[in-house]
């Protein structure tokens, strides 16, 4: 417990010589996030150009945005849990704004989830490159596919539909199904459903419910998970929640569970946040015994808008 709270307070101690460092000189990060949005508009331009059908045709200007995060995730038996996170999407308006260019090096159609940060299985390695092309037949439409390439340069497609249903003023229901097709991995399905009750404009209650097939394994991943979202402000927020993992082969068990505290703020840019997620886990392979841990990130977003 001591080594956690050391950590803490080294995480606090990186965000004041941040802010220290912005006092000597203020324009350091302005210039780095120029320079990093300027470079991801004109990857934009240039991939807009392959699809041009008419080079003299006049068409709103692509855009691009990034998203970087670094973090460090130690916990007690395991002190080397680094991660990093990189997407890339690119909106380009010769497809007639259906279609998305999208890269990145983590599955980034889920939700943020504390249980991936700690590796219970090995879906997070088999997801650390995708280049794919993702479209929609209406901007709007529920419905969309992705093209591309993933999971250790696997050649695959995706289709995934996603809805909303309000049930009342306070509570909603998002459905959502995945169909997918890797060239080794062979095929797999997804779907979740996930329930939200909103208390106050401040304060939140979700429940999520997921499951993974997986053709390579001939098995089922499931997730469920209850958390409540708070917001002190338009820079503050935290999420606590109780998270539980399992599989069903050989029979519906349980692989480890977690809980957290996630403290994520906006600070120094409107660009930059600071995450903070202290945590305890219990894995099968560990007997489950608790391990103590925290996750500390730093997130970036470059892009013009």
């Amino acid at each position: 417990m001591n080594k956690v709270i050391r950590l803490i307070q080294a995480s606090t101690l990186l965000i004041f010589c941040c802010q220290a460092q912005e006092d000597k000189d203020p324009s350091w990060l302005d210039s780095m996030h120029e320079n990093i949005a300027d470079s991801v508009n004109e990857s934009a331009l240039w991939f807009d150009e392959f699809f041009m059908l008419d080079q003299n045709s006049l068409s709103e200007q692509a855009l691009g945005e990034a998203r970087i995060q670094l973090g460090w995730s130690p916990r007690s038996r395991e002190l080397n849990e680094f991660e990093t996170r990189l997407k890339l999407r690119y909106k380009l308006p010769n497809l007639k704004n259906r279609a998305d260019l999208v890269f990145s090096d983590y599955d980034d159609e889920h939700d943020d989830n504390p249980l991936q940060n700690t590796k219970l299985d090995n879906r997070s390695e088999q997801n650390r490159f995708s280049l794919a092309l993702q479209w929609k037949a209406k901007p709007d439409s529920g419905l969309s596919h992705r093209i591309g390439i993933g999971r250790h340069l696997q050649a695959f497609l995706k289709s995934r539909y996603r809805n909303l249903y309000n049930l009342s003023s306070q509570a909603d229901l998002r459905f959502e199904t995945s169909a997918y097709y890797y060239s080794d991995d062979g095929f797999g399905t997804e779907f979740s459903l996930r329930y939200s009750y909103v208390f106050t404009p401040q304060s939140m209650f979700r429940f999520n419910n997921q499951f993974y097939f997986r053709d390579k394994t001939n098995d089922w991943l499931w997730q469920h998970s209850w958390q409540h979202l708070t917001q002190f402000n338009d820079k503050n927020a935290l999420i606590s929640g109780f998270y539980i993992e399992g599989l069903s082969r050989p029979n519906y068990h349980l692989q480890k569970y977690l809980v957290s505290s996630r403290w994520r703020i906006n600070a120094l840019r409107d660009w930059l946040f600071f995450e903070v997620e202290p945590f305890i886990t219990w894995r099968r392979d560990e007997n489950f015994s608790a391990s103590y841990g925290v996750s500390m990130r730093v997130e970036g977003f470059f892009g013009h808008t």
